[in-house]
């Protein structure tokens, strides 16, 4: 059980920055239809670097199995790494993708 969770925590924000060959591939459309699929909000965007960087917020629990997702991500890409970072939730409840 995650920390997120014993705490007691309803809702929880992680910024997710995945590597690979993830640009290109359809990664952000897959993102964002897991997004749905679990009801957490935010963003997914390329950056010039050539990774993904994803914004997730919602329950503990959406959130974890959206990384999970972000770490295999679709058929067509290569996931080489993720890095997840904590941020306080900013209420969002919408998933789009920016950029």
């Amino acid at each position: 059980m995650s920390e997120d969770v014993q705490d007691g925590a309803d809702r929880v924000r992680r910024i997710v920055r995945v590597r690979g060959r993830v640009q290109g591939v359809g990664f952000r459309m897959a993102a964002a239809a897991e997004a749905s699929r679990w009801g957490v909000g935010g963003t997914v965007r390329n950056l010039l670097d050539g990774s993904v960087e994803a914004a997730l917020e919602g329950s503990p629990e959406a959130v974890e199995a959206m990384i999970d997702q972000l770490r295999r991500g679709p058929s067509s890409a290569r996931v080489d790494g993720i890095d997840v970072r904590r941020e306080v939730p900013r209420g969002v409840t919408s998933f789009r993708i920016t950029g």
